[in-house]
């Protein structure tokens, strides 16, 4: 049984929210929240396995409150709101999923199914997370926490040093919002004789091992949770751990290894799709495929303009087929992208990139 808190200033829409989680066989509501500091105290109490999130709320909107959530007791999000995006797009700071609430003169019925279905493909990493999960401590969320993080560049973690000798063929994905299940879909169509594949897809602590696992078991490619100074291969594909960067460097020879970097969230982000970028720029430069999949924000898009200036193949997902449009049309608006297509032709194009068929 998983424990949910929900968190919404409206007492109708938390009664309304409860009902249909409790409905739920592997869900329960254990406490109710009615804005940002009364969550906190909540979470310190009963340590819940996943929070439901409104935007609009008194005292602090919910975007702020998930980005110091996820900052400093990363755990599942869910956003359960009117609003699909707010400011800057970043409201999925580490979020795992959203449920636009309910429009004029739709039924309840669709609502509950949309909140069902939501939960339920999140069984996976809420069971990887209850293993893993914190302890209840005092300074889960301070008072002294609550402020707008200041959003770092890439430049602050990592400095730009394009390559200028085109390294080995390497594959880096970056995605957000809606990345889990695109992703899925996207490795059940590649074959295992392509060059290493790099992803960065933002995910909480606690997650990426298990959503590697079922990759590895979904495709025909050897899928790993990154760790520090795996050497890069064939056939074999490299996902970002939840909360930490990943980059590569080289490593004896002609081979790269991974390196994993536990510094500031860039972008809003760790781990971040301009960091990963950014590094692959910097060792291979124009022999890499960058692909922009589903996300809110911006993410990204500062070093795939990087990489396409490089001469390095790039792609975006298109608007049709994205859960959220945030992340591509940054890079697309930046003229970062080469190539724009569906969700269903990105496992096409990554193997005849392979095949010196895209340039």
């Amino acid at each position: 049984m998983y424990t949910v808190l929900v968190i919404d200033d409206s007492p109708s829409m938390r009664r309304i929210i409860k009902d249909m989680i409790n409905s739920i066989d592997e869900f329960e509501v254990i406490s109710e929240a009615i804005d940002a500091y009364d969550a906190r105290e909540k979470i310190k109490e009963y340590e819940p396995d996943l929070v439901t999130i409104d935007i609009n709320m008194p005292k602090m909107d919910g975007v702020t409150f998930l980005r110091n959530l996820m900052r400093l007791h990363p755990m599942p999000a869910v956003v359960i709101s009117g609003e699909s995006v707010r400011g800057n797009d970043i409201f999925d700071d580490g979020a795992v999923g959203f449920i636009p609430k309910p429009e004029t003169g739709e039924p309840m019925s669709s609502f509950s199914e949309r909140i069902k279905e939501n939960l339920l493909n999140l069984t996976f990493l809420l069971k990887r997370y209850t293993l893993k999960k914190p302890k209840a401590t005092k300074k889960v969320i301070s008072k002294k926490a609550i402020e707008v993080e200041r959003k770092v560049h890439p430049d602050e973690v990592i400095p730009l040093e394009a390559s200028m000798l085109n390294g080995k063929k390497l594959i880096v994905i970056g995605s957000s919002t809606g990345g889990v299940e695109s992703l899925l879909k996207v490795f059940k169509g590649l074959t295992n004789n392509l060059p290493p594949i790099l992803i960065t897809q933002h995910i909480p602590y606690g997650f990426s091992k298990s959503f590697a696992d079922r990759l590895n078991d979904n495709s025909s490619l050897t899928v790993h949770e990154a760790q520090d100074g795996m050497i890069l291969e064939k056939g074999h594909a490299y996902l970002a751990p939840g909360n930490m960067h990943l980059t590569i460097e080289k490593a004896s020879g002609k081979d790269y290894k991974t390196k994993l970097l536990d510094t500031v969230k860039v972008s809003h982000h760790r781990p971040s799709v301009d960091v990963l970028f950014r590094s692959v720029n910097n060792t291979v430069g124009g022999a890499a495929m960058a692909v922009m999949m589903t996300g809110m924000g911006d993410d990204g898009s500062i070093a795939m303009k990087e990489l396409h200036d490089n001469g390095a193949y790039t792609v975006a997902q298109n608007e049709e087929s994205c859960v959220v449009f945030g992340m591509p049309a940054k890079a697309i608006k930046k003229g970062a992208v080469k190539d724009i297509i569906h969700l269903n032709d990105i496992s096409k194009y990554i193997i005849e990139f392979s095949n010196n068929k895209r340039r």
